[in-house]
């Protein structure tokens, strides 16, 4: 699963995403519990928007993602902006950092991505292996709910300037999606397809709070989305904020 085609179209597929509106709900965290973010470490950081908004914003952050396609993206974007951006291509489950870090941030469901048990508890574990005492560790999963009602077995089409694609979800066992992306990008006067295939896991949050505090994490809050909402039954995507306790 290295998101080779996807990262050509990734950030055409995300437009939606308003990473300056995310920057600013991450700052908004970290001012309402007094955290001073320190190394921040912007795990599976995929082009790298995030990453170069707060970088942006004065944070001292670097990025890592398995993609080198999607790393490839990021460098080019932080070149362009006059930014001087660490980029490791390293998987989640074993990061291998040069130092320690007071923050780690994961967003956009990338944990979701990892939909083997024992991997997550590894990424829990490397973060912490990593991060300092009383260091934040945030990110959000997408729930259950937005797996079954509003993935499910749907099919979704981007008709897009710059590419066609078609976006297929089938919903297996152990709330798995297995999803399909076909790419149709014009090229003069024939259209060339590109395949993806990536799956999703959502994750009972009782099983990652207990593999948190194994850990050493303590969960200081989980809102709904990016709010400060109490979750809901209808809630789609789930915000944590953990604290390096010991």
């Amino acid at each position: 699963m290295s998101y080779m085609d996807f990262a050509d179209y990734y950030d055409f597929l995300t437009e939606n995403v308003n990473y300056k509106n995310l920057a600013d709900y991450l700052e908004q965290v970290f001012e309402r519990y007094k955290h001073n973010t320190g190394i921040t470490l912007d795990l599976a950081c995929g082009t790298g928007s995030l990453t170069l908004e707060l970088a942006k914003r004065g944070f001292d952050i670097y990025g890592v993602d398995m993609s080198p396609t999607m790393l490839s993206v990021a460098r080019q974007k932080a070149y362009e902006s006059g930014f001087d951006i660490l980029f490791l291509c390293q998987k989640m489950q074993s990061i291998d950092l040069y130092g320690t870090i007071d923050t780690c941030i994961c967003t956009l469901d990338s944990l979701n991505h990892i939909t083997n048990e024992n991997d997550i508890k590894k990424v829990f574990e490397k973060v912490s292996l990593f991060m300092n005492n009383g260091g934040y560790f945030v990110f959000d999963v997408n729930t259950s709910y937005k797996h079954q009602k509003i993935l499910g077995n749907n099919t979704y089409v981007y008709d897009l300037p710059e590419v066609f694609c078609v976006w297929q979800n089938r919903i297996s066992a152990n709330n798995i999606v297995n999803i399909d992306l076909d790419f149709f990008e014009k090229v003069e006067n024939t259209y060339i397809r590109r395949c993806e295939h990536f799956s999703e896991r959502s994750y009972d949050t009782d099983f990652l709070k207990e593999n948190l505090e194994k850990n050493g994490f303590k969960i200081i809050d989980i809102f709904d989305g990016w709010s400060f909402d109490a979750p809901t039954e209808q809630s789609e995507r789930l915000f944590f904020i953990t604290q390096k306790v010991k």
